[in-house]
Order: C-alpha cells, then sequence, then structure tokens
C-alpha cells in the first residue's frame, strides 16, 4: 500500500483527486498508477482503471486472477464493475468513500447475488495515511 500512497501524492501534486493504486502479480508489483481524471480530461482516468488495463497488457490476458490490487480509496461503481470484470483474485483498499464508494458502502456491489467475481476483499490498509492525504487535498481547496 505504501506505493499507492506514494502515487497517491503524485496525483495530488498534480491537481488530481489523489487515489493511488497498486498491482501486484505473483508477489511483484507490476503497475503503479494515480488518477489522470483531468491531466487526460477523461471521467474514467481513475487509478483503478488505469491500473487494470496497464496490467492485463504486463501479463498479457483480459483475466487477474492472479492478481491482487492495492488501491488507496474505496472503489467506486465504475471500477468495482471493472475489478470484477477483470477477476482480481485480491481487493485491498484503505479510506472508505461514504459519498462515491461501492463496496461498503454505496450500492455494495460485491456484496450482490448478481455479481459473477467476489475477490477476497481487505479494507483499512493504510486509511488513516489515505483519509489525512484527502483531507489535505479538498481543504486546499475549499
Amino acid at each position: 500500500m505504501d506505493h499507492a500512497l506514494v502515487a497517491a501524492m503524485d496525483a495530488a501534486n498534480a491537481n488530481e483527486v489523489p487515489v493511488g493504486a497498486v498491482v501486484v502479480f505473483r508477489g511483484k508489483v507490476i503497475v503503479t498508477v494515480r488518477n489522470r481524471m483531468r491531466e487526460l480530461n477523461d471521467a474514467t482516468a481513475h487509478a483503478e482503471m488505469l491500473a487494470i488495463s496497464a496490467a492485463m497488457k504486463i501479463v498479457g490476458s483480459g483475466r487477474l486472477n492472479e492478481c491482487d490490487l492495492y488501491v488507496t480509496l474505496e472503489p467506486c461503481t465504475m471500477c468495482a464493475g471493472a475489478i470484477a470484470h477483470a477477476r482480481f483474485r485480491r481487493l485491498c483498499y484503505g479510506a472508505q468513500d461514504k459519498k462515491a464508494g461501492a463496496v461498503e458502502n454505496g450500492v455494495q456491489f460485491f456484496a450482490h447475488a448478481s455479481c459473477h467475481h467476489h475477490p477476497e476483499i481487505i479494507s483499512g490498509i493504510g486509511a488513516e495515511k489515505s483519509e489525512q492525504l484527502l483531507k489535505r487535498f479538498f481543504a486546499a481547496r475549499r
């Protein structure tokens, strides 16, 4: 999660919402990315979406069932859907997102019987650092 937090700090420095993501494949970090929505003028350029795309290219497969995704903030509905389609083995995230989160909050995407893939979910990893980074980022803009 430390790599994801560094990526989130890079996002904040680039005036992006500070979210970072890391993909681990067979115990090795293969992708480290950050939010790039403003930079790319792309509403889908969340850290998770960019991580999934990059990891699939590196692994050479549309299935990431041997991969773990670490992200600093609870994924939104769009990202949760992509995580399910990518078939990650494990999703680990830091801070909860009470407004737009879709794992523990909101639609609770993976709790639905219709969700075709349920990764192992571990929440709260590095939550305090992620929450502090998000609070500082938004306090500076309000």
